[in-house]
């Protein structure tokens, strides 16, 4: 879906500047109801989370010392894949987005939490709560779209590097955790930059994402199979770690996907965003720049309630448990404004996402416009456009987007 601002239909052109100011004042209401009502229940749930996953971990770990049998391995790796995903998604994540700061534990809080992931806590602080959380969706602002390497956009330019960008996704999704902590350096920009110039805080940094990847590395890679070197389960050890590292990234990256990149949801122009953006007007932007996942309570939970990524993208600093409880409520917002709540099961998100992906690594219209029966040619007009200069590009671009209108019209 190209940028909200030059669609055909605009989904906001009903609502009036008085009404998105209203719908931001509901919007505080609902914010400030849970923020009078947080309690012991709400600190109580977080720590049970807590103990929990560690001792998920524990047990997991120490079944693994025996992984060189087959039940021992299956069993440990999966209760360490299940422990790595709780405290990432539902303790980390929302620990550092300050949601458990009001209850005053150190051992809970955003400033002395870091999390088992190869980014630091404070760069991804940086690049998470304040880039993502206030540019949400802004092509050219927010990196979290396509986190620089893909096209996420109908506007953005094609280019024939684009291609690829389903393999680079998927490379993504599983080295999500050190993808994330090269996005979190800025690490591309940087890197382009000679190395006398570039800057005293990208350099220190750098070497502390270093020393989080090696003390991570250690842990996982070195202590924990050394442990279980008596058993002659070292190498297997090794490759449990690796495998609930690996899966711990791909579901973290296909949960994140779903919040923001599926079909459907609305990117945002950086000049359509008035530098006094209203509080009303953000949250708008959060509404219609998000998505959620239906499901169970243990889905919600595994997601780190991401699963009501509009409902946090509205309230990033609420505990998440009470999502579920809010979600209603904004919903009815939704209704009243006439605006698309955007709710899907996990596999559609995923697959919507994807699908997206792969569209947009695709020249404007080709995918909509290709059919088994003219296949052929379609490809070669794709390869043409691949190995062709710009003027060719351009020419048949246009092709491809007169062919696009014409299906339009006839549907």
């Amino acid at each position: 879906m190209t940028v909200i601002t030059k669609q055909a239909v605009n989904p906001t052109a009903h609502l009036t500047p008085a009404d998105i100011e209203l719908l931001g004042i509901e919007l505080d209401a609902i914010r400030q109801d849970i923020l009078d009502s947080r309690g012991e229940s709400d600190a109580a749930y977080i720590r049970k989370v807590v103990d929990v996953q560690r001792k998920l971990e524990l047990g997991s770990r120490a079944v693994l010392i025996a992984s060189i049998f087959p039940p021992a391995w299956v069993l440990g790796t999966v209760g360490l894949s299940v422990a790595k995903i709780l405290e990432n998604m539902e303790i980390g994540h929302n620990v550092m987005h300050g949601q458990w700061d009001w209850m005053r534990d150190s051992k809970i809080h955003s400033t002395t939490w870091e999390w088992d992931n190869a980014s630091t806590a404070d760069g991804w602080k940086h690049s998470h709560n304040e880039i993502h959380h206030t540019y949400t969706n802004i092509v050219g602002k927010d990196n979290d779209l396509g986190y620089g390497i893909m096209r996420v956009d109908e506007d953005q330019r094609w280019i024939p590097m684009y291609l690829a960008q389903p393999l680079w996704n998927f490379i993504n999704a599983c080295f999500f955790e050190y993808g994330i902590a090269a996005y979190d350096l800025e690490l591309g920009k940087n890197l382009a930059v000679p190395k006398e110039k570039r800057s005293e805080q990208f350099k220190e940094n750098a070497r502390k994402t270093l020393r989080k990847i090696r003390k991570q590395a250690t842990k996982d890679y070195l202590v924990h199979p050394a442990l279980s070197i008596p058993t002659g389960s070292f190498l297997p050890t090794l490759a449990a770690n690796f495998t609930a590292n690996v899966v711990r990234n791909v579901w973290s990256h296909s949960v994140i996907m779903c919040g923001h990149f599926p079909e459907g949801v609305e990117t945002f122009e950086k000049k359509s965003i008035p530098d006094n953006e209203t509080r009303g007007e953000w949250y708008l932007r959060q509404m219609l720049g998000s998505a959620n996942i239906s499901g169970s309570k243990f889905m919600h939970l595994m997601t780190g309630n991401l699963s009501h990524q509009i409902e946090h993208h509205l309230f990033p600093d609420l505990p998440s448990n009470r999502y579920a409880e809010v979600a209603p409520k904004v919903k009815a917002l939704f209704d009243k404004y006439d605006l698309h709540y955007h709710e899907a099961s996990l596999p559609a998100q995923v697959y919507s996402a994807w699908h997206k992906v792969v569209r947009l690594s695709l020249p404007n219209g080709w995918l909509a416009t290709t059919t088994p029966t003219n296949a052929p040619q379609q490809l070669a007009l794709l390869y043409k456009m691949t190995t062709g200069g710009p003027k060719v590009r351009r020419a048949a671009q246009a092709r491809l987007q007169q062919q696009a209108r014409r299906l339009e019209t006839a549907a």
